[in-house]
């Protein structure tokens, strides 16, 4: 008897990628089919997908609407496991033959008879061994990667930015730009920032491609940085290829990008220069960024004011040009001597982040009534002082680093090439600014048409370095 025949092929991993697998299963198919002396009238494939994984194969899904359908009453495959790993799927597979007569032939195992109760065994039986054979080999590249990685040998795969091909030769153009990336972002750079810079000088990941943030984020978090072997998401030891960065730097970056309260929000405060750090000469709380009726024609113009009261309201656009003014003026001309740091930034944001994860943690007992209004009060007063502290070692640590390379005759070049995360991190280092209500009057030397800004009012308290002027020569 002919029957018409759908020829299935599958390879879960087509190393070459040209399809070979599948071209070599074709073939043997073709023999097997005009052996018997049935017709040909489709093939069915799907290339690079694994039965096992439960991934959708599309092909394989056209294959049972063809066989419903009744387009053909024979399928022809290299093997059972060709068809499916799991026994859910064929018992579907069962249930789409059966009731319509629809034979399977393979290859390698010989027919499936769906037919009759003692054939459905047989396939259930190889579709058993089939799914135990690679559960046992998922088993075998575990604990492959797992005594790799407790040896700290790589485990192989896409090269690591930063390291040859080898994945323990270090490639140096890449593991400099690591370095710096690495200081950078302590020094309050953004990773948008990063990726942005590495782009525009045409440094690619690994493969080739542009950078994103997210992908800047996971290169300079990696362990493989540091030297140390990850696995499952843990440190497990040291590895065997070399450290492009020194260990208590990846650490300090590590806290540093866990750290919730630095994440990039998209409100004013952060694309004005001063949101947050400015603060109110009558309150002394920060000042925020905001919209204001104060333009001309009463159009809405950006301004600083105190969520307090309203206390001074200045235009962000005047007040930062002054601000930026008078911190590259202080850097051209004056010599800045960062003070010696010696304190361990890894630490102090590990300990950050803990006092941080006990704030969380009292909310969460008050929420659950286990502590008091009052409990809560006086918890809260005491990590905030911690916190507080904590902010302002941090600071003081983040001074030197965030001046590195600014200060000097070029700063003025070299400040509006800064990104604005850089340049709040060297004036949070360098100084504090405190904004008065505006004075009565015209400051000297105004003259209708000028702008309205008065710089009277804004104190510049220079902390966090040692500025000594330099001595010129007549």
């Amino acid at each position: 008897m002919s029957r018409r025949v759908i020829i299935y092929t599958r390879m879960s991993k087509d190393r070459e990628g040209a399809g070979l697998g599948v071209d070599r299963q074709w073939q043997d198919c073709v023999e097997l089919v005009e052996r018997l002396g049935w017709q040909v009238v489709g093939h069915r494939t799907d290339n690079d997908l694994s039965a096992y994984s439960g991934k959708p194969r599309p092909d394989y899904q056209a294959l049972l609407d063809d066989l419903e359908a009744g387009r053909a009453d024979a399928v022809v495959v290299w093997h059972t496991d060709r068809l499916h790993r799991r026994p859910d799927e064929l018992e579907h597979y069962i249930g789409v033959c059966d009731p319509r007569g629809v034979v399977t032939q393979t290859v390698k195992a010989g027919p499936l008879d769906l037919a009759t109760p003692s054939g459905r065994m047989v396939a259930r039986m190889l579709g058993t061994a089939a799914r135990y054979e690679v559960e046992h080999a998922i088993e075998r590249m575990q604990t492959a990667k797992r005594q790799a990685a407790t040896s700290g040998r790589w485990k192989g795969g896409r090269r690591p930015f930063g390291y040859e091909s080898d994945g323990v030769t270090v490639r140096e153009t890449e593991a400099a730009e690591i370095r710096k990336g690495a200081d950078a972002l302590l020094a309050g750079m953004s990773l948008r920032a990063l990726a942005r810079e590495w782009n525009a000088r045409g440094v690619t990941t690994s493969t080739g491609g542009p950078w994103k943030p997210t992908e800047v984020r996971k290169l300079l978090a990696r362990p493989r940085n540091a030297g140390l072997m990850e696995h499952r998401g843990e440190v497990v030891g040291p590895a065997e290829w070399p450290a492009i960065v020194d260990e208590p730097v990846w650490r300090a970056v590590r806290a540093l990008l866990a750290d919730e309260g630095r994440r990039t929000t998209t409100g004013n405060a952060r694309r004005w220069l001063g949101g947050g750090l400015y603060l109110c000469g009558v309150c002394q709380k920060p000042l925020r960024a905001s919209t204001t009726g104060t333009g001309r024609q009463g159009r809405s113009v950006a301004a600083y004011r105190c969520d307090e009261g309203a206390h001074v309201v200045r235009r962000c656009a005047d007040l930062d040009f002054f601000v930026e003014m008078s911190v590259v003026a202080k850097l051209v001309d004056a010599h800045v001597t960062p003070p010696v740091v010696t304190e361990d930034t890894a630490a102090i944001y590990t300990e950050r982040l803990d006092v941080q994860n006990r704030l969380t943690e009292l909310v969460d007992l008050f929420t659950g009534r286990k502590i008091t209004g009052a409990q809560m009060e006086r918890g809260t007063a005491t990590l905030q002082a911690q916190l507080d502290e904590l902010n302002q070692r941090l600071a003081a640590a983040a001074g030197s680093s965030a001046l590195d390379g600014v200060a000097g005759p070029d700063a003025a070049t070299v400040w509006p090439t800064l990104d604005l995360s850089r340049q709040r991190a060297i004036i949070e280092a360098l100084v504090t600014v405190t904004v008065h209500r505006t004075r009565r009057g015209r400051p000297q030397g105004w003259k209708p048409g000028d702008s309205y800004f008065d710089p009277r009012g804004i104190d510049l308290d220079w902390i966090g370095s040692e500025i000594v002027e330099q001595e010129r020569s007549a």
